[in-house]
């Protein structure tokens, strides 16, 4: 699971951004200064960041500055004032992976999110995974269920990397539709609905009581195995 680091004064916003990385299933640590930004940043090893420019004490500017001088790579994605262009390439220049103007919709927030965490160096790619009575080989593309073969399509493969590499973490179908289809390419959200019953098939014993892709109401699906 993924934990984010929201360094944001403005308490409703801070509070609505928690919401919404929580839903997506991310971990989230919020503070509210410059200061406690960059302790945080160093002792709780974030994967990303959400930094706001204006802060009190030190600005969100002098926080990504002092990080980068300290080696700490942690993605950073700004947020800054709709018209405060030159704040903006400042950040660009001090280190900072992307940013996001204000006001901003929260759809566009998370796929920024998302790019950001693709562009990282990931933990060894996953090989080969084993729940229950399931065998999936990611590398020869093979799945067993107990003795018997089981064919997966490339995008169901793609759906279990996704699913095992977040465990137990609830993924919207939102986020199932960008990281495995991609942003830019969004096919409706029936289309997750589909994949998961024809996965539910292949690989429960009982796909209408399913032991691990679980619906979860409201959120999406979680997988637990």
């Amino acid at each position: 699971m993924n934990k984010i680091l929201v360094v944001e004064d403005n308490t409703d916003l801070a509070a609505g951004l928690e919401i919404n990385l929580k839903k997506e299933g991310y971990k989230v640590i919020r503070v509210p200064t410059g200061e406690e930004g960059i302790k945080s940043a160093i002792h709780d090893c974030p994967d990303l960041i959400l930094l706001d420019i204006m802060l009190p004490g030190i600005s969100g500017l002098d926080v990504c500055r002092e990080l980068r001088q300290k080696s700490i790579g942690i993605p950073i994605i700004m947020l800054t004032a709709k018209g405060d262009e030159l704040d903006r390439v400042v950040g660009l220049e001090l280190g900072a992976d992307d940013y996001v103007a204000k006001p901003f919709g929260v759809r566009e927030l998370l796929a920024r999110i998302r790019v950001c965490l693709r562009r990282q160096p990931g933990p060894t790619q996953l090989s080969r995974y084993r729940f229950g009575n399931v065998d999936i080989d990611f590398e020869k593309y093979r799945v067993s269920v107990g003795k018997k073969q089981v064919e997966f399509t490339q995008k169901e493969f793609e759906l279990m990397r996704c699913f095992i590499q977040n465990r137990e973490a609830v993924l919207s179908r939102d986020r199932l539709l960008d990281e495995v289809w991609g942003y830019d390419s969004y096919p409706t959200t029936r289309t997750v609905d589909m994949h998961i019953v024809k996965l539910r098939k292949k690989i429960e014993q009982d796909p209408a009581s399913p032991l691990f892709i679980l619906s979860v109401y409201g959120g999406g699906y979680k997988f637990v195995g």
